[in-house]
């Protein structure tokens, strides 16, 4: 069996299938939020002048909000971090299910 047909039939199964959708159930919504979230300040900051307040002393609420980029890539970086480890963990169920899959056809073949 090819490679191609190989992964044909491992994309094939429920259980990547499964794999998939929730990688995109948590992948597409944190896009959106991560880049929603950074396009609003360009927006703020030139075309109106509601973060040109000051938030304390001298310092506006455009540069609190700047560094508010900064802890949320943490943030999400950590969460992602935590994501792709259940991730990795399906995956590794998945390989193993094929590769006992093919050890049994292999002892079907060799009786």
């Amino acid at each position: 069996m090819g490679e191609n047909e190989k992964y044909s039939e491992i994309v094939q199964t429920p259980e990547f299938q499964r794999l998939l959708k929730a990688k995109r159930k948590f992948i597409v919504p944190v896009t959106i939020f991560f880049a929603g979230y950074f396009i609003l300040l360009p927006i703020f900051t030139s075309y109106s002048t509601i973060l040109n307040k000051p938030f304390i002393g001298s310092i506006t609420w455009t540069w609190a909000i700047a560094f508010t980029h900064f802890i949320m890539t943490w943030v999400l970086s950590g969460v992602y971090i935590c994501k792709t480890n259940s991730f990795d963990k399906i995956s590794e169920q998945i390989s193993e299910q094929i590769a006992e899959k093919n050890a049994n056809q292999n002892k079907e073949v060799t009786l």
